[in-house]
């Protein structure tokens, strides 16, 4: 039978491994990177756990950034056997996100549950963070949801809201907006950051959302009350990046049976539009403009700066061909070029009837 030898003492006593360490901080800080790792290098040979663990974490962090991968998460299972209860689960900590960025989600499962193992506070909270998000990506909502409340009551205010703002991102995507608030509400509470405050924000239009459309569910018996809700709903949905959706509101307030409700929500609508002069209207009989019809679809569909677009390129290029007409003989061939200029828009032919009406002229004379 093999006789066990007791280990070999350490080379370097404690306080010649601490001004090792010190240095090459120093180096890796200052951008030696190589001569950094000698030093480490040095002490995780030759020094007791203490700094071994420290030496091997520094070691880790510096061929991390030297792009070797692989010996950092060496030099990280170095640090974490040394059982140091500070360095150890910071080379955990570590040795995590290295997995995860390298997308070795099983490696980085077992490092975030030694960091729980360590039992160190200052990391625990991250680490069920960790351990939240791959339960997640790996379908367990269970486990995730467990390892988010162990996160969102760490001891750390920045990890509480760290946790809360990813939590809270997968709450809302799922539709949970009232979840979602919930999280962001202890998140908030714990340490109040900017990004938490925009997730609350989107948090709260979601809700809206979702009162305007249960409203509208209800069928309100006002149809003032009916045309307030379709357009809230409609304008948030744009908001939301759902033109779709809210184009379908818009049209089925529109179209609506009662006659009253439907002209609250043209009325709504049609905000802020271009009223005709009265005494124009009474001399010409439109009580309209033509392309009203194509601003009421362009403002339901959050298309209108798409319209404006269009417009203005299409008067810059019949301005640009009218500009060429220096005869009387070729003004009707250039305005007739300028008006095949509409022709691929939508409200192109409604123009060009225009056009034909204010110069009491037919297409076929300006052809």
């Amino acid at each position: 039978m093999q006789s066990s030898r007791p280990a070999s003492p350490p080379r370097l006593d404690d306080p010649a491994a601490a001004t090792l360490c010190s240095q090459a901080r120093d180096l890796a800080e200052a951008g030696h990177a190589d001569r950094a790792a000698e030093l480490y290098e040095r002490v995780v040979a030759d020094a007791g756990p203490r700094y071994r663990a420290q030496a091997a974490l520094g070691l880790a962090v510096v061929r991390d950034h030297l792009g070797d991968t692989a010996g950092a998460r060496q030099a990280d299972e170095t640090a974490i056997a040394a059982a140091d209860p500070e360095f150890s689960p910071r080379a955990a900590y570590h040795l995590a996100l290295l997995c995860e960025k390298e997308g070795d989600s099983d490696a980085a499962a077992r490092a975030w549950q030694t960091v729980v193992e360590f039992g160190n506070q200052r990391y625990l909270g991250a680490a069920h963070h960790g351990l939240a998000r791959l339960a997640e990506a790996r379908g367990d909502d269970e486990t995730a949801r467990s390892h988010w409340q162990y996160a969102l009551n760490a001891a750390d205010p920045q990890t509480v809201a760290d946790a809360a703002r990813d939590c809270a991102r997968r709450l809302l995507e799922r539709g949970a907006a009232a979840e979602a608030a919930e999280v962001l509400a202890r998140g908030l509470a714990a340490h109040d950051t900017p990004d938490l405050r925009l997730l609350l924000g989107a948090v709260r239009v979601e809700q809206a959302i979702a009162e305007f459309d249960t409203a509208l569910a209800q069928q309100p018996a006002d149809p003032h009350d009916t045309a307030v809700a379709r357009e809230l709903l409609a304008r948030l949905l744009a908001v939301r990046g759902d033109s779709a959706t809210a184009e379908r509101v818009w049209y089925d307030g529109l179209t609506h049976d009662a006659p009253q409700t439907a002209a609250e929500v043209r009325a709504r609508l049609r905000r802020g539009f271009l009223t005709p002069d009265p005494d124009v209207a009474a001399e010409t009989g439109e009580a309209a403009f033509w392309w009203d019809p194509y601003l009421e679809a362009a403002v339901a569909s959050d298309t209108t700066p798409m319209l404006a677009g269009e417009l203005f390129a299409a008067l810059s290029r019949i301005y640009a061909l009218l500009a060429q007409a220096d005869s009387a003989a070729r003004a009707d061939a250039a305005l007739a070029a300028a008006l095949q200029v509409v022709d691929d828009y939508v409200w192109g032919a409604a123009l060009r009837d225009d056009v034909h009406a204010q110069t009491g002229r037919t297409t076929t004379d300006l052809d």
